[in-house]
């Protein structure tokens, strides 16, 4: 870290991890841990969300999208059609699954909603450790459950925990699913990880490693990705895409040592940020991108399955089961780079 310990008495000083409740707005009553790496990187994890991440800033500068709205309680009632959006905060992270990860769709005789029940549902904290340097332990963490499912089943479980590690700026996610009920079931996880302003920017350069790609069947994404060099710098806003315009496609990307890494990189500011992740994990790499006026945004979206519908998904063999008592784990990381190289 490079501090010098006898000159702060309260770790909290050079990082650390704070809890508090928001006491205003529609988001009032929302529990929420902000976590301060002492590197110049901020994220805050919402801990009635699913323990996702919605505010996230390297030093003075956002790296997220947030919605209008921001952050609203946890609801059922978003479970239905495309309600979701209505609830989306943006955010560094946000988890679709773990039945669905796409459009509304019926599947099985049952409708799913977009994008899952994950981020509508609150989670039991079970740890926060928080870093001590003047006992040599700089690693901070949370650590919490998310329960899902219904009486008859399918019962689901994930313990999410979220690291750091005082003065890197580097966030660690671990994922543990845990079938808890007597029947197999059929699993999907999609992490939204959303980046906006200033981050994102005209001339933001995207920076991935695939061999091929495959737009989403609409129309608005197959005159836009025509090649797959198309998309590799994000335009300015313009009203090409407002309200609900966007553009989405598939990337197959290449693994290196059985990691994917890919990321973003703003040549004016000189930073970006690099997610890693394993590529049997998540086998496709979404890119979603939004130019609107004000609402302007991007997304690298590691995935199981796609963002077309669960009937799709289970047509094309991209649901994944997970045996009546048996658990999967999915380990990624996101994290703030100074040098374009360290993104690949």
């Amino acid at each position: 870290m490079g501090h010098h310990f006898d000159r702060f008495i309260n770790p909290h000083q050079v990082g650390g991890i704070q809890q508090y409740v928001i006491d205003n707005g529609e988001g009032r009553g929302v529990r929420v841990c902000e976590v301060n790496t002492g590197s110049g990187l901020r994220y805050r994890v919402v801990v009635d969300r699913g323990l996702d991440i919605d505010h996230a800033f390297m030093r003075e500068h956002s790296i997220a999208f947030l919605t209008h709205k921001g952050v609203t309680p946890p609801t059922r009632a978003m479970d239905r059609g495309a309600d979701w959006l209505k609830s989306f905060a943006g955010g560094l992270v946000t988890s679709c699954g773990p039945f669905n990860t796409g459009a509304p769709a019926t599947d099985e005789g049952k409708d799913w909603p977009l994008h899952g029940e994950h981020s509508n549902t609150a989670a039991q904290i079970e740890s926060v450790i928080q870093p001590d340097p003047h006992a040599g332990r700089l690693e901070m963490s949370i650590t919490g459950l998310v329960r899902y499912g219904a009486f008859y089943g399918p019962n689901l479980t994930l313990r999410r925990t979220i690291r750091s590690t005082l003065g890197s700026p580097k966030i660690e996610i671990d994922d543990t699913f845990i079938n808890d009920g007597n029947s197999d079931l059929q699993h999907a996880w999609l992490l939204h990880i959303n980046f906006g302003y200033p981050l994102l920017d005209a001339g933001t350069e995207f920076v991935f490693d695939a061999k091929s790609h495959t737009p989403r069947s609409d129309e608005m994404s197959q005159a836009y990705f025509t090649n797959l060099e198309d998309g590799m710098k994000f335009p300015a806003p313009s009203r090409e895409q407002q309200g609900d315009g966007h553009v989405f496609r598939y990337l197959d990307a290449v693994p290196n040592a059985g990691r994917v890494r890919a990321g973003l990189w703003n040549p004016k500011l000189k930073f970006g940020v690099a997610i890693d992740y394993a590529k049997k994990d998540f086998p496709r790499l979404g890119q979603w991108l939004h130019w609107g006026q004000r609402e302007y945004v991007c997304a690298l979206e590691p995935m199981t399955a796609g963002v077309e519908g669960r009937d799709k998904d289970r047509a094309r063999g991209w649901l994944r089961p997970i045996k009546a008592g048996a658990s999967i784990r999915y380990r990624y990381s996101i994290e703030v780079v100074t040098n374009r190289s360290q993104i690949l």
